[in-house]
């Protein structure tokens, strides 16, 4: 059976940490995120296909409790055409 992807890394990088430390990070983050444990475990289990989503805020503060770049927490890669190009396209007509 295969499992499904995750939308954010979460889990991946609870799991590198030792247990001592999983269990302080699964009571800490809630904590930081200023939301309840079981919204935090929600937020760990969005799969990749899922529309629910994290709020950026959230995102973002995460990437910071893990030492992690912007958009480092995330599983997909969002392809969007920058903004230049459309008015751009628009002016020319």
């Amino acid at each position: 059976m295969q499992e499904s992807a995750f939308k954010y890394r979460i889990d991946e990088l609870l799991k590198k940490l030792s247990v001592t430390d999983y269990r302080k990070a699964m009571r800490i983050i809630p904590e930081q995120l200023n939301i309840s444990q079981k919204t935090f475990a929600n937020y760990r289990n969005i799969k990749l296909n899922n529309v629910q989503d994290i709020p950026h805020e959230k995102v973002a503060m995460m990437e910071k409790i893990f030492a992690l770049q912007p958009g480092e927490l995330q599983n997909f890669i969002l392809v969007i055409n920058p903004l230049i190009e459309p008015v751009a396209d628009s002016q020319a007509r």
